[in-house]
């Protein structure tokens, strides 16, 4: 990756353009470029305002973000300068947008029959998303799988989506509570567990033995980042904990403070590997403390997942504009914006196919034998892929059932007719018999 030609010094051009500032004043130019905050390194390639070069035109967006600006005193970059964040229009649309969406339960799903369903979807989406961000290679269908039976991972990258997935219930299942340091380690180890190079390495803050430094994956390796000293690490995992934990003055809106706890994760780089992933897991538990609740319903990884470049290039640009986190916070609030509104695609399409599904369950000719929701979420899925067999242990993990509740369901199918039993080793496997169309009289 190409590192970002660092912005200009906004001393240095002032004086070079004193002349003309009355002339950068009547342009009225605002702090981002057609509603994105751009960094100069973009900026200086794109056609300026008529009657300004490019330099003028960075020096008028750099003024008016400079009024805007609020230092974050509690999140400090190596010199031991506070980042700073100015919340543009374009960002308070999204956040108007988050805080209507994200702060309540699932539109239009019915909680007796599909919220647990859309949760283990993106439990699983976000396990395998972000561990696929750290170099995980197991395929969608292989991930699914193994998550939705409850099998071991049988090798590394299924490792890391395993821990993520534990992760991220372990911080859905423990609810509001403050972040601590200790409680960081503690994720920081269950993300990592059987992953690293040295298991020693999981659940403990670098030090200056490990010589930690951040390099793209090109051929040859470009430097991005040097983090930190290790010997600060603690005090900086202290005051971020303060910082995400009480009230800030002045107020910053609690989820540009999930994202600054997630940019700051990565920037002090605390651990020898799997800052990442421990960034994007303290993000929602961050945004869930805050209230968000539908946040557990979304996967931000699959966002991010899709521009790799773009989430990276965000960190370079504040680290190379004067501390400016409007990058990191721009970039993320998008993909925040983007992934609730997949999440409520997803949830369109997933009804439809549903209601769908019902009609076709509802003149099934089953002898008088009715079907509860989640036997007639199997046939319908089965409708879509007649070769999947079931288990116990897959209908109840997709439905958040009881292992008799589920196993009445699949055994309730078999009376009916349309499903078959196998016993494979200690377990039984059910598969749906050929001809199901015609069994349901579609």
């Amino acid at each position: 990756m190409k590192l970002p030609a660092p912005a200009p010094d906004l001393a240095t051009l002032t004086r070079k353009y004193m002349e003309t500032l009355g002339t950068i004043l009547d342009a009225r130019i605002g702090p981002e470029v057609n509603g994105a905050y751009e960094h100069w390194d973009k900026v200086r390639h794109r056609a300026p305002p008529a009657g300004l070069n490019a330099e003028q035109w960075w020096l008028g967006i750099t003024w008016t973000r400079a009024a805007l600006l609020k230092p974050l005193p509690l999140l400090l970059d190596k010199t031991q300068q506070p980042f700073k964040l100015a919340l543009t229009d374009s960002m308070q649309r999204h956040l108007h947008y988050i805080d209507r969406e994200a702060a309540g339960s699932v539109k239009g799903v019915d909680a007796a029959s599909g919220q647990g369903r859309f949760l283990i979807r993106s439990l699983i989406e976000e396990a395998m998303t972000s561990s696929q961000l750290e170099g995980a290679s197991t395929t969608r269908a292989v991930a699914k799988e193994m998550l939705s039976t409850g099998r071991a991972p049988r090798d590394q990258s299924e490792r890391m989506i395993y821990n993520n997935y534990v992760a991220m219930n372990v911080i859905r299942e423990r609810g509001i509570r403050p972040i601590t340091p200790g409680e960081i380690l503690e994720l920081h180890s269950i993300l990592t567990d059987g992953t690293l190079e040295l298991p020693t390495d999981s659940g403990r803050f670098r030090t200056a033995e490990d010589n930690v430094a951040i390099f793209d994956r090109g051929s040859p390796p470009t430097l991005l980042h040097i983090p930190p000293p290790a010997e600060e690490v603690p005090a900086r995992m202290e005051r971020l904990c303060t910082f995400i934990n009480e009230e800030s003055t002045p107020f910053i809106h609690p989820v540009a403070k999930a994202i600054a706890l997630h940019f700051q994760i990565g920037y002090d780089h605390p651990f020898v590997d799997g800052n990442g992933r421990t960034a994007r897991a303290l993000f929602y538990w961050a945004m869930m403390n805050a209230g968000y609740w539908m946040t557990e319903y979304f996967s931000i990884s699959s966002v991010l997942k899709k521009s790799p470049g773009k989430y990276m290039r965000a960190y370079l640009y504040t680290e190379s504009d004067n501390r400016d986190l409007g990058y990191f916070v721009a970039q993320q609030l998008e993909a925040i914006e983007q992934s609730i509104q997949g999440l409520h695609a997803y949830i369109a399409r997933k009804h439809a196919e549903d209601q769908a599904a019902r009609r076709v369950l509802r003149t099934a000719r089953l002898g008088g034998v009715p079907l509860n929701h989640r036997q007639r979420a199997l046939l319908a899925n089965a409708l879509k892929d007649p070769d999947r067999t079931y288990t116990v242990a897959s209908h109840q993990a997709a439905h958040t059932i009881t292992y008799p509740t589920a196993l009445k369901d699949l055994n309730g199918l078999v009376a009916s007719g349309l499903v078959s039993k196998e016993r494979v080793g200690k377990a039984s496997e059910y598969l749906v018999l050929p001809g199901l169309s015609e069994r349901l009289a579609l």
